[in-house]
């Protein structure tokens, strides 16, 4: 079995989005061919609530899906479907946009809020699937407890247990994983032909050996050492530092389709973005039911 390396590590960039929230932008536009099949990834910690408390007021997105996970803080909701609700702390919102969603997400002022907003592309063949939702919350969520790390499987499997979310579209695996310090932490269950990323939340990692070190907030993507024909998959091997480390680790095997960004909009063509655009404009993006008139 060969042991993925970490061949990129991304740090990312402030930004300020929505009606004006300050985040770290990781992922984005840059990244794409390397992340694929993940676009986006915008990390937010504050203990400010002038950072956040602005939100993301209505606004669509069709094409992909929206996975918003909360370890601090709480967000207020509401989408075109007529969900409504509040994502708390260990909560998760996975959404799939689809043919077209508008929704809202408010941030309300918290002690701290941490966490992030990760998108996931839909393959050419369902990007206007029927949107859907799905309120994860701390109870739908897997805990594994081990020697000396402790695991939350959002989506996918860690060894027999599964996820709250299997991944009707693009079958992620995420897991958030928290190490204690000093400790060394392996994972031999990705396929190689997929996708593999860390995104450190708290404290420091390394990985590889010799090991690479890289600190909070940033991505280190790590690619497989083996071809099929030496394995099926590859070991994942990190070892936290002194304070210990928070991690999320993201898996999906690359769809390798071309990428039109518009905003909020992810298409395959730029025929197909102007369409979406069109639709916004005419009032007939909405596919589905749409009780609140947005």
């Amino acid at each position: 079995m060969s042991r993925r390396k970490c061949t990129q590590i991304v740090r990312g960039q402030h930004a300020v989005d929505g009606a004006g929230v300050r985040l770290r932008r990781v992922l984005g536009l840059n990244t794409v061919e390397d992340f694929d099949p993940f676009l986006m990834l915008d990390g937010f910690d504050s203990v400010d609530p002038k950072d956040y408390i602005r939100g993301f007021p209505w606004h669509p997105h069709r094409g992909i899906e929206t996975v918003t996970y909360l370890l601090q803080g709480e967000i207020e909701h509401g989408d075109s479907l007529g969900n409504q609700g509040i994502i708390r702390d260990y909560q998760c919102q996975w959404m799939t946009a689809g043919s077209g969603i508008i929704h809202q997400e408010m941030p309300k002022a918290s002690e701290r809020m941490l966490g992030c907003q990760l998108w996931v592309n839909l393959p050419k063949m369902e990007k206007m699937t029927e949107p859907a939702y799905r309120d994860i919350k701390p109870q739908d969520v897997s805990m594994v407890q081990e020697k000396n790390a402790s695991i939350r499987v959002l989506s996918g499997k860690y060894h027999d247990h599964q996820g709250a979310v299997k991944g009707e579209h693009v079958k992620v695996q995420y897991l958030d994983v928290t190490l204690e310090p000093n400790t060394v932490w392996r994972y031999q269950e990705t396929s190689n032909d997929q996708t593999l990323f860390l995104y450190l939340i708290e404290g420091t990692l390394a990985t590889d050996d010799p090991l690479v070190t890289f600190e909070e907030k940033a991505c280190a993507i790590l690619m497989s050492g083996s071809s099929k024909k030496d394995s099926d998959y590859d070991e994942v091997l990190v070892k936290a530092g002194a304070e210990g480390a928070r991690f999320f680790l993201l898996a999906a095997k690359p769809l390798k389709e071309p990428v039109a960004w518009g905003g909020p909009i992810v298409m395959n063509t730029e025929e197909e973005l102007n369409e979406a655009f069109r639709e916004l404009n005419n009032k007939t993006f909405i596919k589905h039911p749409n009780p609140l008139n947005l």
